[in-house]
């Protein structure tokens, strides 16, 4: 299942390309779906002992699919509808890691156009949509800014207003109940849309160089993130860290569901790393499948 009707379509078409070409040389049947209006009709009519689910981004990621296969009884990977609406919702995920003890920087929700009248938070400051992923949608406010963000007007009534977190942009992929390793992502600009699927866009150095303590601390937070969501087979957690504070200085972002499995994606290069192929770890993803997640 792929596509769908999110900003994120073209990332989705590609994932889920990839895994299912990677599915079919491992010996699956494979339909692919493009998901819109009729999937819950498409999906009754083809009758799939299991869906692997490629969208990204709202309706694919966020409990609305995951509802629709839970109706239907089909088995289908990743998270279920909670973990997924949870994980979707930037500033819900935080409330979660803070009751989980994790790490994370001040934010707030205000209107759209609050935003484009004055500051509401002292730069630097970051607004984003609450609930799209792949860096949809951010304008970095900085410091020596003349005025608030004229934001566009394909953003969202309400926006989520973020303090700015400097340092190393890090992530960490989970599978299961383990955490696979640290990838520490270069680029020369902003980590944003362009930077994470252009080719060339940015550089994944796996694992990561980096203190015994910071990469240990990743792989903790990322699997206890997971935990605290509530999510299921593969999910991935980014994290910023401020070399000049040392372990205060590591923060998480957010935590992404439905990794991306485009040529340029992290988790299969994470799992690589670890020894798994890619048809091996779309096979682990197809046999961790259920319902009730």
């Amino acid at each position: 299942m792929k596509g769908g009707a999110s900003v994120e379509r073209e990332v989705s078409l590609s994932s889920g390309r990839e895994c299912a070409a990677a599915l079919v040389e491992s010996g699956f049947n494979v339909i692919e779906v493009d998901a819109g209006p009729d999937l819950a009709m498409r999906l009754a009519d083809i009758k799939p002992d299991v869906v692997f689910n490629a969208l990204h981004g709202r309706w694919g990621e966020d409990g609305c699919v995951q509802g629709i296969l839970e109706w239907l009884r089909i088995p289908y990977t990743h998270s279920g509808v909670l973990a997924s609406a949870l994980a979707m919702d930037k500033e819900k995920t935080k409330a979660a890691f803070r009751i989980a003890g994790l790490p994370v920087v001040e934010s707030v929700i205000a209107a759209r156009d609050d935003v484009r009248t004055r500051h509401v938070m002292t730069p630097p400051y970051v607004v984003k949509p609450n609930n799209e992923g792949s860096s949809v949608g951010i304008y970095l406010v900085h410091d020596a800014a003349n005025g608030p963000p004229q934001l566009d007007d394909t953003m969202p009534d309400t926006v989520m207003v973020e303090a700015f977190a400097p340092g190393r942009e890090l992530t960490t992929t989970v599978m299961g109940d383990r955490a696979l390793t640290v990838t520490d992502i270069l680029t020369d600009g902003w980590y944003d849309y362009d930077a994470k699927y252009k080719e060339g866009g940015s550089r994944h150095v796996v694992p990561a160089d980096l203190p015994h303590d910071i990469f240990d601390a990743c792989m903790d937070y990322a699997l206890r993130a997971h935990n605290a969501l509530g999510c299921r087979g593969v999910s991935r957690t980014d994290f910023r860290w401020d070399e000049t504070h040392g372990f205060d200085g590591l923060i998480l972002l957010e935590t992404n569901t439905q990794p991306g499995m485009t040529p340029t994606s992290l988790s299969p290069e994470q799992a690589a790393h670890c020894g798994i192929s890619f048809p091996e770890l779309c096979r682990w993803m197809i046999e961790d499948a259920s319902c009730a997640r």
